[in-house]
């Protein structure tokens, strides 16, 4: 089977979204790329019985290769990222992960940066920036999407949710995660408070240092 296990990580990681409370339902979506095809989601379709032969398969033009199911409604905004967005550092993007999590929408409709409330931040990059709203599954998205990923690794999207990439899924997903997460800490703080922000000099500084941060 094309991109057997691409297509197995894709289910596996979908149905985590859904186990970590990162999508509801159908919602959100995941894809994985392998030269110029893209194994990604279908549109519609319960997680929960996802099976890796369900996953289509396109090629970075859109066209379809593999797979009886249509593709998830947003991949306009999976192709972006592949065919358009840069890593800050020039590393290879082979994944991309689309959530709708409750903080991080929830911080879309309030604001158009994510407010520096702790370093974490710096997964992303200098900033966090909120894409303006643009009706799902549309080329305005993705080309909003795009904009505010300028030098990032991820943004939210307004009234919507968040998208992250990486070189793998495991580099994406964890992404999506620590967006969402300081998302919490911020509208948590807010609530009882005006919280603290820390200085983008601050946030700059730990984008240099998690350079190359961790061990294989």
């Amino acid at each position: 089977m094309l991109l057997a296990e691409h297509r197995e990580a894709v289910c596996d990681y979908a149905r985590r979204m859904l186990d970590d409370g990162l999508v509801v339902g159908t919602s959100g979506n995941i894809s994985v790329r392998e030269g110029d095809l893209v194994a990604v989601t279908p549109t519609g379709v319960d997680y929960e019985s996802l099976r890796p032969e369900d996953i289509p398969v396109l090629r970075l033009d859109g066209s379809p290769v593999a797979g009886d199911l249509k593709p998830t409604s947003e991949m306009p905004m999976h192709l972006a990222v592949y065919n358009r967005a840069a890593d800050p550092d020039g590393a290879d993007i082979t994944a991309v992960v689309h959530t709708h999590s409750t903080h991080a929408v929830a911080v879309s409709t309030l604001v158009d940066e994510v407010p520096a409330v702790h370093y974490m931040v710096a997964t992303i990059g200098a900033s966090i920036r909120v894409a303006p709203y643009a009706t799902y599954g549309t080329q305005q998205l993705a080309d909003n999407m795009v904009t505010a990923l300028e030098g990032r690794r991820g943004c939210l999207l307004g009234n919507h949710g968040t998208v992250t990439y990486g070189a793998g899924l495991a580099a994406a997903y964890s992404r999506a995660q620590q967006l969402e997460w300081v998302c919490q800490v911020w509208l948590t703080a807010r609530a009882v408070g005006s919280p603290k922000l820390l200085p983008r000099t601050e946030i700059e500084h730990v984008v240099d240092r998690l350079r190359g941060y961790g061990q294989k």
